[in-house]
């Protein structure tokens, strides 16, 4: 899978402007569903099986789309003020690469301050995109980029921006290549906008009506130094989400996820999240409710351009998906 994810995590989707990625992914499915559709907020949905006496209808969801930021000013001089687009935190910004859809690369610079007791704002920061003037910049207000870094192999462990949710994307569509046959109907959504509010998956469930729902995404892990509380670590197994920042996971899916594991031998984490959310919270409330979870992909330096994941837990991922939707469900 590893020039999948590579594949995946290079090209550039911000919240609201996945058609690029939308491309990729569907040119990866297309052998492997019996139907798939890009609906009005341009999620793209892939069904397999059809349900019978004992299935249901099941919903996975991974967000193609990736932080990024949108230009809000082009001074004089040709530097381009910008905003955020999702979780874009200041002080990883600092000398970061940005490509903007348009093909214009720049870096981000920081006006002088006094001490170094704060991480300045992003208002304080800018893009030099190497023009002189207004008239020559490359960049328009509105235009939005996303971080630049490549790809790299450390063996385990992958590096790459966008892991959050590319990653995710990635185990979905190996999910769905190696799915040979199962007694749900199962679609993959590859949902839009998840950083801005997990508004894809909203209008995505609505249209599926499931029966069930299992988001797939990044967490934090607890494994660096001084780093946050938490008791997951990458290495050890995918993590089953109990809580988060925006909705309680239903305890009847986290019971199912975890006794598939165990019965499947498979590598297994707990997981509270003290702040953030995933798609799982706009599917749980979509219609009148719907029992939903997820199962996380233990991630460090998120949204950052270089988050960290472990491939096995990857490889761990797929396993436990594929053994949850070959066996009828039991809440």
């Amino acid at each position: 899978m590893k020039s999948l994810i590579q594949t995946l995590t290079q090209v550039p989707g911000p919240s609201g402007y996945e058609h690029q990625i939308r491309a990729a992914v569907e040119q990866e499915i297309a052998p492997y569903a019996e139907e798939y559709r890009i609906d009005a907020l341009g999620n793209l949905i892939a069904r397999k099986g059809s349900a019978n006496a004992d299935g249901l209808k099941i919903m996975l969801s991974a967000h193609m789309d990736e932080i990024g930021v949108i230009a809000s000013h082009i001074d004089e001089n040709g530097f381009v003020r910008f905003a955020s687009i999702g979780g874009v935190y200041p002080r990883n910004c600092v000398g970061g690469h940005v490509r903007f859809l348009n093909g214009a690369r720049g870096v981000i610079g920081l006006e002088r301050v006094e001490g170094r007791a704060a991480v300045p704002p992003l208002e304080k920061m800018y893009i030099d995109v190497g023009a002189s003037s207004r008239a020559d910049c490359p960049v328009k207000v509105g235009d939005v980029a996303v971080f630049e870094r490549a790809f790299l192999d450390l063996g385990d462990r992958l590096v790459s921006k966008a892991m959050d949710d590319r990653i995710s994307v990635a185990i979905l569509i190996e999910t769905l290549r190696r799915l040979e046959s199962t007694p749900h109907q199962v679609f993959f959504v590859f949902s839009t906008q998840e950083e801005i509010g997990t508004r894809g998956a909203a209008t995505a469930a609505y249209g599926v009506a499931p029966d069930v729902g299992l988001a797939v995404d990044v967490t934090l892990s607890g494994d660096t130094p001084r780093g946050v509380k938490m008791d997951v670590r990458l290495g050890q197994g995918p993590a089953i989400k109990v809580r988060d920042g925006g909705m309680l996971a239903d305890p009847r899916v986290v019971a199912w996820m975890e006794r598939t594991a165990e019965a499947a031998g498979l590598p297994y984490q707990r997981e509270v999240l003290l702040g953030g959310t995933t798609d799982a919270r706009s599917i749980q409330v979509a219609r009148s409710g719907v029992p939903a979870g997820c199962l996380s992909v233990p991630c460090r330096y998120v949204h950052t351009p270089a988050e960290m994941v472990d491939y096995r837990d990857v490889q761990h991922s797929v396993d436990l998906l594929l053994a949850l939707l070959r066996e009828p469900v039991t809440l």
